[in-house]
């Protein structure tokens, strides 16, 4: 399974790819691929899912350079190209979180 390091390096570099929903809730979201590029260098694993539907998967927490709070979840596991595949991308609801989106209320 892919360490935090493995998936920072994955984002920052590019290296992923969008399911069809995390690719829709990204344009509804207006974030960007640069902009979660950016995410990646202090992106930190909030929640693990070892036993996820289809595979392992993890949510990520981070923050744009603009301050502003984005969770990624993403597939622990190489796909076959050596990607890693986000699976939903959204900006967390304050009323929800906390310590810093790191904590569900």
């Amino acid at each position: 399974m892919k360490t935090i390091e493995k998936i920072r390096e994955h984002l920052t570099r590019g290296e992923f790819e969008f399911s069809y929903h995390a690719f829709k809730r990204s344009v509804e979201r207006n974030i960007s691929e640069s902009e979660i590029r950016e995410i990646g260098e202090n992106i930190e694993i909030i929640e693990d899912y070892p036993d996820d539907k289809y595979a392992p998967s993890c949510l990520l927490s981070g923050f744009m350079q603009s301050g502003r709070p984005v969770h990624i979840q993403v597939t622990r596991v190489e796909t076959g190209e050596g990607l890693i595949k986000i699976i939903t991308i959204y900006e967390p609801d304050q009323e929800r979180w906390i310590k810093n989106y790191s904590v569900r209320r």
